[in-house]
């Protein structure tokens, strides 16, 4: 079934290093299948920081991964590897990409596909696997934040941030957040934050001190290391755990390490797109156990900020840089 559709496709390019200006809409192949894979039809794919970073040449996609960039996914199955037993063609899924978003057809890895969620539109389902993906294996798996602790998220307004903010409030952990400005500080609480901080105008150490009364908090996300490690450290509690997903504010930095000896901390950290498909079946696998309950219940679903056509996928990438989204941004295929 991997040769049952053939012929050309839209997608977008990246032409070379640069701005949003070097994103094109082109004529692609439509992709191969392995035994393993399915094809999906596209109708809508979510936009990642991680996707800037591969359009300004900082994040190139794995070795034998498309250059098409789009870490996830939402349409219909049209043709499955002959291995493939757990899904079939006419089923709607979400999935979990190493690239490939951004175009008409995508292949996944059949384990990397999740059935959307009952109540779910395709627009809400594309906003799932990168971000959910991420928080999961992160702050519950790695940064093992349990109900009743403790949790601080820096960029709450942030497509991981959002999806951050709103877990871990529904799976029972007490939630703090910084944003840059008070409107995004409005938006993020509005999601179940019990505050969010102001990080233009107050020192989020002296303030989650405060707010836990000098105990600190369990567990800190953060994306943007650079001169905020040593601050996170100080943030934690007694055996907290620093959990970096990325660093926007540059990767190097001088930390304590006698104040994480004698705070017993714990500092861990991971990347999800090398994941081999093995790694990133089991996470799947998790989110359909742990999570997808909660979607169908009502409890959670991904914050959409705005949605764009394929062929402005510059558009929305100049909208995610210009810093002032709440949530995802998604792209509309069809």
């Amino acid at each position: 079934m991997a040769e049952v559709l053939t012929g050309t496709m839209k997608a977008v390019e990246i032409t070379g290093p640069g701005g949003p200006e070097v994103l094109r809409l082109v004529e692609r192949e439509i992709p191969k299948i392995g035994a393993t894979d399915v094809l999906i039809r596209v109708i809508a794919a979510g936009v990642n920081r991680p996707d800037i970073f591969q359009r300004e040449g900082k994040y190139p996609p794995p070795s034998g991964v498309t250059d098409i960039p789009g870490l996830e996914v939402s349409g219909e199955i049209v043709a499955v590897g002959a291995d493939v037993v757990s899904h079939r063609p006419g089923d709607t899924v979400m999935a979990l990409v190493a690239g490939g978003g951004y175009a008409e057809y995508c292949a996944a890895p059949a384990g990397s596909c999740l059935r959307i969620p009952q109540g779910f539109s395709s627009i809400d389902a594309a906003a799932v696997p990168e971000t959910f993906y991420t928080v999961w294996a992160n702050v519950f798996e790695a940064g093992r934040l349990q109900s009743g602790e403790t949790f601080l998220v820096h960029g709450g307004a942030s497509g991981i941030g959002t999806t951050a903010v709103r877990m871990a409030t529904v799976l029972g952990a007490k939630v703090y957040a910084t944003a840059r400005g008070p409107k995004k500080c409005a938006a993020v609480e509005g999601l179940g934050a019990l505050r969010c901080i102001d990080s233009t105008t107050h020192d989020f150490v002296s303030e989650m001190k405060d707010a836990t009364e000098g105990r600190g908090v369990d567990v800190v996300l953060d994306m943007l290391a650079g001169d905020y490690t040593n601050r996170n450290l100080l943030t934690l509690a007694f055996e907290g755990r620093l959990v970096q997903i990325a660093t926007l504010l540059g990767a190097k930095a001088e930390v304590n390490m006698s104040l994480i000896m004698q705070k017993r901390l714990t500092v861990t950290g991971s990347t999800l797109r090398s994941r081999p498909d093995f790694e990133k079946a089991r996470i799947t696998r998790a989110i359909a156990d742990r999570i997808v309950p909660h979607m169908e219940a009502g409890k959670l679903r991904p914050l959409i900020h705005m949605t764009f056509p394929l062929e402005a996928a510059a558009k929305a990438h100049a909208h995610l840089e210009d810093g002032n989204s709440v949530g995802k941004i998604v792209l509309t295929v069809r």
